[in-house]
């Protein structure tokens, strides 16, 4: 299951960038563990100055503004499928 994690105090941004990562999941029957972060210090140790930030398995995915769904797809689709066509 991939880990995503959409850092962000609560603006409409952070909960738009959280519910459409959620939806493409969904549309495309990839499993998720989604988690909302708001705590500042927590979001301050990826080092994500500009929210919402969103890290992907631990890694740092986006910083800043709404993602379009392809990138959402693209982050969920590498992780899920590797190179060796093992997907999940």
């Amino acid at each position: 299951m991939i880990e995503v994690k959409v850092l962000g105090s609560g603006c409409a941004n952070c909960k738009i960038t959280y519910e459409l990562i959620e939806n493409v999941a969904s549309e495309n029957g990839i499993e998720i563990a989604l988690e909302k972060v708001e705590d500042m210090a927590d979001i301050m140790s990826y080092g994500v100055m500009s929210t919402p930030g969103v890290v992907v398995d631990g890694k740092i995915a986006h910083a800043g503004g709404i993602p379009n769904k392809k990138t959402v797809l693209s982050w969920l689709s590498s992780t899920c499928c590797p190179a060796d066509d093992n997907c999940c």
